[in-house]
């Protein structure tokens, strides 16, 4: 028998930043911070929330009109990741995340989290808002690659021994059903975060406006 081959109905793999974690503020300051060290003109949350995109110099390239130089993308994601850490202590989680995350997990119901946040960064902050225990497992990125989360996808659930087709991800991004597909889940995607309803609902899967919603309509799907 799988390790968890005694667990029941579906499994989510939650993203974290912009999905659990009510961070997009953070993001939008760390952002035109590093924009600012630059000398690039600031980002409003609207203009970000149309181009945002994964990987992340695409996004940058959609602003500056050209893919940032390897030395420019340094001292971009440096100054990004400085600036957000600076400020992500601060955030909350979304509203109502800890109580669906206790519901799911009391009810037998398993989940797991993963991020591209640096690992070494994301648990600590999980540990800190109170829900480790909730997950099976939490993976964030552990290299410097600007890959999104395909790969990571395939690692994370063989990490699990869950099989594909009982998996719903829920992130905020277009990149998280990519992920998903690329493994043969299922996707559900909340506007909440890095994208505008507009962008997402481009990518053909189900977009929510809330996190009990997200829950609900993954429990339809699978």
């Amino acid at each position: 028998m799988g390790k968890h081959d005694g667990l029941r109905g579906k499994h989510l793999v939650w993203d974290w930043n912009g999905t659990l974690l009510d961070d997009t503020s953070a993001v939008i300051a760390a952002t035109n911070a590093a924009f600012a060290e630059l000398g690039l003109e600031p980002i409003t949350l609207e203009r970000y929330r149309e181009l945002y995109t994964v990987p992340v110099p695409k996004f940058y390239e959609r602003l500056m009109g050209r893919l940032p130089t390897d030395a420019e993308w340094i001292v971009m994601d440096g100054a990004f990741q400085r600036h957000y850490g600076e400020r992500a202590a601060t955030c909350g989680l979304t509203a109502g995340a800890a109580e669906l995350l206790a519901a799911r997990q009391a009810s037998g119901l398993t989940q797991s989290l993963l991020s591209l946040a640096p690992h070494r960064d994301l648990i600590p902050l999980v540990r800190r808002h109170g829900i480790a225990e909730r997950f099976l497992r939490m993976d964030g990125r552990v290299d410097t690659s600007t890959d999104g989360k395909s790969g990571h996808m395939v690692r994370h659930l063989a990490a699990l021994a869950v099989p594909a087709e009982r998996v719903v991800v829920i992130g905020d991004a277009a990149d998280d059903a990519v992920a998903a597909a690329h493994v043969g889940a299922k996707a559900v995607l909340y506007t909440g975060g890095s994208h505008s309803r507009a962008s997402l609902s481009r990518v053909g899967v189900p977009v929510v406006d809330s996190l009990d919603e997200a829950v609900a309509v993954a429990e339809a799907l699978v």
